[in-house]
């Protein structure tokens, strides 16, 4: 087991986000929302859904992640209206966030 001790109070990890430009964009008002920030889930943004559904990207997992993890937050009501092919772009934003370092170098 290694255990690496990092003390330095000015290095703070940085979450990592990825955009995600919609298709169809969102109707908020008189606010148009054209893409949207996804940020890497920590594991509390997780809670209440099993990971294979994330990863399998159903429909009701994603609908409880998302709305934790977005930028500007969706609500529930947002990603029920998101075209479906705004769904899989989020949805394997999620997905791919939940792979191990050494499945996606081989992708590269």
């Amino acid at each position: 087991m290694t255990v690496e001790d990092n003390t330095t109070t000015e290095q703070k990890p940085k979450a990592t986000f990825e955009t995600v430009e919609l298709d169809e964009p969102i109707a908020r008002g008189k606010t148009t929302i054209r893409e949207i920030q996804v940020r890497k889930p920590k594991s509390g943004a997780l809670r209440g859904v099993a990971l294979t559904d994330i990863l399998q990207m159903d429909v009701s997992a994603l609908t409880k992640v998302l709305p934790r993890i977005t930028e500007p937050a969706l609500t529930e009501a947002d990603i029920r209206g998101l075209d479906p092919a705004d769904l899989v772009q989020l949805g394997g934003t999620v997905a791919g966030f939940l792979l191990p370092k050494k499945m996606l170098e081989g992708n590269e």
